[in-house]
């Protein structure tokens, strides 16, 4: 699904994960990071999408198979997401 230019990925189980690569990757490399949002940043790429821990070492792979080189990965809160999959119910969240 394509939200507003970003690639979005569906809501699910899983986490968020934002994973930055070094240089800005070109639209054919979206393919290779289906569903997720890929962001261009001061030279870098940052990609960001709710995947589940086994699709992690699948993105993991795909990045050295590339020939990319990994700056860094990290969970981060479902906040983070910005298309309408992110949006929760205020009164069914969690604290």
């Amino acid at each position: 699904m394509e939200v507003g230019g970003k690639r979005m990925m569906r809501r699910g189980p899983g986490r968020v994960y934002r994973t930055v690569v070094r240089s800005g990757l070109s639209n054919v490399y979206a393919v290779a990071f289906e569903g997720m949002e890929m962001e261009a940043k001061h030279g870098d790429t940052v990609l960001t999408g709710r995947i589940i821990d086994q699709q992690l070492y699948g993105i993991l792979e795909r990045t050295n198979g590339l020939g990319l080189e990994l700056l860094s990965i990290e969970a981060m809160p479902d906040a983070v997401l910005t298309g309408p999959e992110s949006k929760r119910d205020p009164e069914n969240s969690e604290l």
